[in-house]
């Protein structure tokens, strides 16, 4: 927890430095003001969606480098072999191109699926899946993995991060200039001695609620995932992977880059599961038995 918050931190200031060096830029270089709110959106929206969309381009370089995992450009087993076409066959049910698939070393028992967009996209399983669970269960978590890349979810995120980010860079700034001035007495329009500090407060505070609403739509994208992976593969083989899933379920050995991405989430009680990007097991399949036979 204590890491998270220091890398929060840390991120913020590093955009905050960052908005200060090119604004400083703008305007003593080029005479550009970011007085006006139009101008500070705009820049807003440079930043928030830059960010996000240069996170999604190297997405799948991320995750090979993060994990160390094995690509099976050429299966070399039966067992490798399998996964391929298992992922082959599914891509093809839910219409997208094959994606890659990969190996990496891990206790738990996880999946994650990454990539720009749905037709250049990433499936890769844990070793401990591959040691824990049966071939039935494992074309499940495969389907569940598949279906995120078909729904776009990647992208999607992207987006969702990218408005959010860019509301919270401008409200903090907007608000922080409203605060700066009611404490400095200052009303021409700068900014006083305790404006960088109130802004550094407010990118937190917004940080942290923009968080809640990313964190809402990814357990939203998951119960997605499971319905899709349920017609991929069956539905009583999605319950039982997310059963077996349970065994290791709150374990994640996966970088922070793709964690999200992963079919197995952190464990969060009361509060804390408003920051969970994953929903609860016992809440996931209870949503696929209450699924209509028809789907």
């Amino acid at each position: 927890m204590f890491k998270r918050v220091a890398l929060f931190l840390a991120t913020n200031l590093a955009v905050l430095v960052l908005l200060g060096l090119v604004m400083s830029v703008l305007q003593n270089v080029f005479g550009v003001t970011l007085g006006n709110n139009g101008a500070l959106l705009l820049f807003a929206a440079v930043f928030g969606f830059g960010g996000a969309f240069i996170s999604l381009a190297i997405s799948k370089w991320m995750a090979k480098r993060s994990t160390g995992m094995h690509l099976i450009t050429q299966p070399r087993n039966e067992g490798e072999a399998w996964l391929v076409n298992t992922v082959r066959r599914q891509a093809e049910a839910a219409g997208i191109a094959m994606p890659e698939v990969g190996i990496y070393d891990a206790p738990e028992i996880n999946a994650f699926a990454t990539g720009p967009s749905r037709n250049n996209a990433l499936v890769a399983v844990s070793t401990g899946l591959l040691r824990s669970m049966s071939r039935d269960e494992a074309e499940a978590v495969l389907a569940h993995e598949v279906s995120h890349v078909a729904n776009g979810d990647m992208v999607t995120m992207a987006l969702i991060q990218g408005v959010l980010n860019t509301f919270v860079i401008f409200l903090a700034r907007v608000v922080g200039r409203a605060v700066d001035a009611a404490l400095s007495g200052n009303r021409d329009g700068g900014t006083g001695p305790f404006y960088f500090l109130i802004v550094l407060v407010l990118d937190l505070v917004f940080g942290v609620l923009a968080s809640v609403v990313a964190m809402w739509f990814s357990r939203w994208r998951e119960f997605r995932a499971d319905a899709g992976g349920a017609r991929l593969a069956g539905r009583e083989k999605m319950i039982a992977a997310l059963q077996r899933l349970a065994q290791t379920y709150g374990q994640s050995t996966l970088p922070n880059e793709v964690r999200a991405f992963g079919i197995s989430g952190a464990v969060g009680f009361g509060l804390k599961k408003l920051f969970m990007t994953h929903p609860p097991l016992a809440e996931r399949i209870q949503a696929l038995r209450d699924m209509p036979a028809s789907m």
